[in-house]
């Protein structure tokens, strides 16, 4: 991945809000209120709803919402092109380009933190793909499984372990690919890099319920989505011809569409293991989170004109307002 680089010019960096926080944490309907009264368009900040045909499954806000407020980055590529941080980063800085270039103000909005960091803090020059280490680990993953890849991972690179999902075969892959190509692990050239590109002045709010409430509005969110289309999205997908194996059908949701449909699953119990698996993500969210400095923590109770107050006093006036009580 390379590093980006276009934020060292002279003169005062543009400033941005960014909403992020774990999964239904009703971050879409909290971006919706306060764009139109910030005078903001929305740059979406989600690794799957770049995937045009998954909309359900990845709650993608809906036609009413974009009618609304103009959103960016969703709907880009078909779930069997790749898409990964670094393309993201140039998108979503062009997106944000053409906002600012309009007399607009940009509202980032999302759960995905590796897509918000590569957009924010830039990415560390690690080696560019290996088609052959590729081969090789991708032969390995089917003959060992992605759990024994994330051993792996977790005793050469515990860092990076720690922060990649057992599930997640692609970054598994790609840090054990930068070990073996560099003999260096992922942690290291990214604490090289330090995330030091930063040309924008960024205002974090992250919103996080309690966790009862959230794994409340996860259970909920989930029924809605499973009653809402997500099986008859799931079998359009594949009749169009895409592969179930394919990275964005194997993430929460479709996944256990996937297997209700094989006839692996009840309802009941895809169900179930779809909020168990929404539960853990929205837990790595929140930790990746917590290692934002200077972020604003919200719990989804304060008054909707304390934030949008928050939100204008930065904009306007700058970083200090960040810490305004």
């Amino acid at each position: 991945m390379s590093e980006l680089r276009n934020g060292s010019s002279a003169g005062p960096r543009p400033r941005l809000i960014a909403l992020v926080g774990p999964t239904a944490g009703g971050k879409t309907a909290l971006a919706l209120a306060l764009a139109p009264r910030l005078g903001a368009e929305i740059v979406s900040v989600d690794s799957r709803q770049v995937f045009r045909r998954l909309d359900v499954g990845t709650a993608k806000p809906d036609r009413a919402a974009r009618a609304a407020v103009p959103h960016h980055l969703l709907d880009v590529v078909e779930p069997d092109e790749g898409f990964d941080a670094a393309r993201f980063a140039i998108a979503g800085r062009a997106a944000i380009a053409d906002i600012l270039g309009r007399g607009c103000h940009v509202l980032l909005c999302g759960g995905s933190g590796l897509y918000l960091r590569s957009l924010t803090e830039g990415l560390c020059a690690a080696p560019p793909a290996d088609a052959g280490v590729r081969a090789k680990l991708a032969r390995e993953l089917t003959a060992r499984g992605v759990a024994a890849l994330h051993a792996e991972l977790r005793a050469s690179d515990p860092g990076a372990a720690e922060r990649i999902a057992p599930r997640d075969a692609a970054r598994i892959c790609r840090a054990l690919e930068v070990l073996r190509l560099t003999g260096r692990t992922l942690s290291a050239w990214q604490q090289a890099h330090a995330f030091a590109d930063r040309p924008y002045d960024v205002l974090t709010l992250v919103l996080c319920p309690p966790t009862p409430e959230l794994e409340e509005r996860i259970a909920r969110r989930s029924t809605a989505m499973w009653d809402g289309g997500l099986i008859a999205e799931t079998e359009a997908v594949l009749a169009a011809g895409f592969a179930p194996e394919l990275r964005p059908l194997q993430a929460i949701g479709y996944r256990e569409a996937l297997r209700f449909l094989r006839g692996e699953l009840e309802r009941a119990g895809a169900l179930e293991q779809m909020r168990l698996a929404t539960r853990q993500y929205a837990k790595r969210q929140r930790t990746w989170f917590r290692a934002l400095a200077d972020a604003v923590w919200l719990d989804g109770h304060e008054p909707p004109a304390a934030i949008l107050e928050r939100s204008e006093s930065f904009l306007t006036r700058g970083p200090d307002a960040a810490h305004l009580s």
